[in-house]
């Protein structure tokens, strides 16, 4: 019997940028990527606040670095990527995590509103995926990208709709990205992340009837703890994902599946 090489799974040596990492979804992120073996650029609008993803990251042994990075703005964008490039002597792999939301009926949604969600969470991502692209193509080697996505990828939340715009959008960029860049040899997947308790979803949490309503929908019965991506994002990551490319995982405790 062919014994499989376990050893695929492994992150050593390889260098990942993880945006919107200073808290939640983020942060767990970063810090499962550096147990991994990774070496880690954690970025966030403010470098001060990833202090402590930093300090956390090197007390368990890791590598991680902090870039200031507002995805919002296209320079921003080019310019983290290459603070990330010049910091860990390249890069080999992004996760466009950065995200905001605000939920707010569709009638009361402005322009403001609209661009703010839009313009971090879709036009953020794509940037920022295309400078990592090009420092990829630049060196002849290749790499992967990891989008985050969500339930909103595939279904319609009420009172959601500029994030759900911006998500469904995510999704069909991971795919016609990871169509154009195979032949470069960049991989481009994304992960789903369904109900998490974090700064961002708070305010639903907030409604006890919501919560008990929500988790009887949920097939495995309990809402998602973050540790619960990291299996995900490390096999999204390695060598071991090496066939893998324009396709979403869901990680919702089966919430579509029983849609």
């Amino acid at each position: 019997m062919h014994a499989p090489d376990l050893s695929r799974f492994s992150l050593a040596g390889r260098r990942v940028l993880v945006t919107g990492a200073s808290r939640g979804i983020g942060r767990s992120l970063a810090e499962s990527l550096a147990v991994a073996g990774a070496g880690v650029a954690v970025a966030a609008r403010t470098a001060s606040d990833l202090d402590e993803v930093v300090r956390a990251i090197r007390a368990s042994g890791g590598e991680a670095v902090a870039v200031a990075m507002d995805v919002a703005d296209v320079a921003a964008c080019r310019e983290g990527v290459a603070a990330a490039v010049a910091a860990l002597g390249g890069l080999d792999v992004l996760f466009n995590n950065a995200g905001v939301e605000q939920v707010c009926p569709s009638l009361d949604v402005d322009e403001a509103l609209w661009s703010r969600i839009v313009d971090t969470n879709l036009k953020g991502s794509f940037f920022c995926a295309q400078a990592v692209a090009s420092h990829l193509h630049s060196q002849g080697r290749g790499g992967c990208i990891v989008n985050l996505c969500s339930l909103t990828s595939e279904v319609g939340i009420p009172t959601a709709v500029p994030y759900g715009a911006s998500k469904s959008g995510l999704l069909g960029m991971t795919r016609a990205l990871a169509a154009e860049w195979a032949p470069l040899g960049i991989r481009v997947n994304a992960i789903g992340p369904g109900y998490f308790r974090t700064a961002m979803t708070e305010v639903f949490y907030q409604n006890p009837d919501w919560q008990t309503s929500m988790q009887a929908r949920i097939p495995l019965g309990r809402f998602g703890r973050l540790d619960d991506l990291a299996g995900a994002a490390v096999f999204l990551a390695s060598e071991a994902s090496a066939y893998i490319t324009g396709q979403c995982i869901y990680v919702d405790g089966g919430y579509l599946a029983a849609l």
